[in-house]
């Protein structure tokens, strides 16, 4: 079965060399894993207290203080631990160490002899736990601490955490499932599916799988599990029936193999999908494996942003229907396109398809990190494609758009969680089977990859997503091992030699497996050509109808206030034209810009006194610039649109 899909190169075999990823782990390193470690003990000032520690301290009865801050606050924690253990696989750090090693102490304290464990209801009321699945988050939590478990023991060899967390996943097992006496519930919001994937690949237990196996099939039958909940703690049924009717806010509208338009709260989703492709590909489900080929089709052809975004509403952070995509009043919860990374990367394991990895790449560069400020201390929550600060100030509609990225938040998933994605880039390079690696995502580095039946060793030069150009130098080799390289789909001309000479290749699914013998000493070049692209949307997204965005390479653009003034909507650019691109070194640290022309609405003509008029409008020719999408707000507050009216 192993051998029918990828396996994921360990993120310990990848050193990353001075490239575009290793100065956001060196972010994440020197500034994100600290910051956010104060942020968890409430020591930001002025910041949202985050009550994580203490909730943690007063659950181990080291102090005395009622639950803060949300049910599902253990989960911030718990995903910094995951990221930090992340950070220690490639960056020796003993205070980071030393205080994961403190928390899992504590977390050991704070739980109870059953293996129970969660602080909310420790300490609000134990006789109240798995009452309420829907809406208070136990299982969720569980599985954050679980992958929290998993990625420590792996980073350090230490199975204190993995032990505690094994335990309460036997609680887990003793309370859910279809024997007489159970519950048959599944999580409200889901995550403990992928989470218990990752125990059985990291213990070899198949009742872990099984578990994880066990909530995704019962999801969605009937009658619905959060209904009858409902009926029997007396809560009654209403707000399934409102913004969450039939149960689509939780993904269990109907069985999972019955699901073919994504629904719901986008986060949830995306974890769901995860979780179905981990065990579809692990129990070689086919009916399972298609219901996910169908669920990412309708993401990403109908429900996603050109950033990678996904959840258009901030009505239950969810997705709507498909085209609708609005601009301004988007939702692109930081988390949801994590969660959309966390699902692309597991069809790519199911399947080798360049597509999965084009979206890995997409969202990589513009919709996760977009999430943070350049200097790893201030974040998003909301990823809006178009934003006008006053507006957002002063009509409640816009009210979630926040015109600047925040210190910290009261709800805080999404800080840890893009650290843990950060952390974790490693192991989302290359992908094996057999004697074949695969090129899953480029950057510089040096790798040392297990195959069947060899090794190989290369180290890989490049200056992506700037520079299309990849060198592969070779180190190690054996006969019969193959090297396949994905194509991205922006990628119109390419070259691709082998110590000088042209490769012999074949296209399949997007990647280009090289058919040369290789050896140790080859040197192989990949040069892609990156212009500068235009790019339109499906004619049926009417919020993006008569507009244009550029992108070059994996990167999509925007224009600022910063550079352009303001009044951005004033602003209309030719598509037929020679679009000037630049690397401003000293610009956002280091990035690609492009000088276009473009003409500016002016306002002559018009009397103040005038709202609507049947003057002509006047337009001024003007050069605009536009800099990567993921890098706005990062000099002072302004406007920023990603789409602009095309000047025909």
């Amino acid at each position: 079965m192993k051998e029918m899909y990828t396996r994921p190169v360990n993120g310990k075999n990848v050193e990353i060399q001075p490239s575009f990823f290793k100065n956001l782990m060196n972010l994440a390193a020197d500034s994100i894993i600290p910051y956010q470690w104060r942020a968890l003990n409430d020591e930001v000032p002025d910041a949202e207290p985050s009550y994580c520690i203490r909730n943690f301290r007063a659950a181990a009865g080291e102090i005395d203080a009622p639950h803060g801050g949300f049910v599902f606050q253990d989960s911030d924690l718990a995903k910094w631990i995951e990221a930090a253990s992340y950070m220690l696989m490639w960056r020796k750090d003993e205070e980071t160490e030393k205080n994961i090693d403190f928390c899992v102490d504590l977390i050991e304290k704070a739980q109870l002899e059953d293996g129970y464990l969660d602080t909310y209801y420790i300490l609000t009321g134990i006789d109240k736990r798995w009452t309420n699945l829907r809406d208070n988050h136990e299982l969720y939590c569980a599985g954050h601490m679980l992958e929290a478990a998993v990625a420590y023991y792996k980073a350090t060899g230490k199975d204190k955490f993995l032990n505690v967390m094994i335990k309460f996943v036997k609680h887990i097992q003793s309370r859910f499932g279809t024997e007489e006496g159970k519950l048959r519930g599944y999580p409200g919001h889901e995550e403990l599916e992928l989470a218990l994937v990752k125990l059985y690949e990291a213990t070899g237990d198949k009742e872990h799988l099984a578990l994880a196996k066990y909530f995704i099939d019962e999801r969605g039958q009937s009658p619905l599990y959060f209904d009858e909940e409902c009926k029997r703690e007396g809560r009654g049924i209403g707000r399934v029936r409102s913004i969450y009717e039939g149960g689509a806010y939780y993904q269990s509208h109907k069985p999972v193999r019955e699901q073919v338009k994504a629904a719901g709260h986008a986060v949830r989703a995306c974890y769901l999908y995860s979780g179905m492709a981990d065990v579809a590909r692990e129990t070689e489900d086919e009916s399972l494996k298609n219901a996910c080929d169908t669920l990412y089709k309708n993401i990403t052809r109908r429900q996603m942003y050109i950033t990678g975004a996904v959840g258009q509403s901030s009505f239950g952070e969810a997705f709507s229907f498909d085209y609708d995509l609005p601009s301004d009043l988007v939702y692109g919860e930081t988390c949801a396109s994590i969660a959309l990374m966390f699902f692309a990367h597991r069809m790519l394991r199911m399947s080798p398809k360049g597509e999965y990895g084009d979206l890995m790449d997409k969202l990589i560069y513009n919709g996760t990190i977009s999430g943070m400020n350049l200097t790893g201390d201030r974040f998003f929550y909301v990823n809006p494609l178009e934003s006008w600060p006053e507006r957002n100030k002063k009509n409640q509609q816009f009210a979630h758009i926040k015109s600047e990225r925040q210190k910290w938040f009261g709800c805080a998933c999404c800080p840890p969680n893009l650290a843990r994605l950060v952390c974790s880039l490693p192991g989302y390079i290359y992908h094996t089977k057999g004697d074949t690696v695969y090129f899953a995502l480029y950057t510089s580095s040096n790798a040392n990859i297990p195959l069947e039946n060899g090794a190989a060793a290369f180290t890989v030069k490049t200056g992506y997503p700037w520079d299309g150009k990849v060198i592969i130098e070779m180190e190690k080799a054996f006969s019969g091992m193959t090297m396949a390289l994905r194509l991205p789909a922006w990628v119109k001309t390419y070259k691709l030699n082998i110590n000088g000479k042209h490769a012999l290749t074949h296209m399949e699914d997007g990647y280009l497996y090289i058919q040369n013998e290789l050896c140790a000493g080859d040197e192989i070049v990949f040069d892609m050509d990156m212009p500068v692209m235009v790019m339109r949307a499906n004619p049926k997204v009417r919020a993006a109808s008569g507009k244009i965005a550029l992108a070059r390479g994996p990167v999509v653009y925007c224009i600022e206030e910063a550079d352009n003034g303001f009044d951005l909507h004033a602003i209309s650019m030719p598509a037929d034209q020679a679009f000037e691109y630049h690397f401003s070194p000293e610009l956002l640290n280091g990035v690609g810009t492009i000088t276009a022309e473009a003409f500016r609405e002016i306002e002559t003509g018009w009397d103040d006194n005038e709202l609507y008029s049947d003057h002509d409008t006047q337009k001024v020719p003007s050069r605009i610039r536009f800099v990567p999408y993921y890098a706005w707000n990062n000099r002072g507050t302004g406007e920023m649109t990603v789409w602009v009216r095309e000047e025909k």
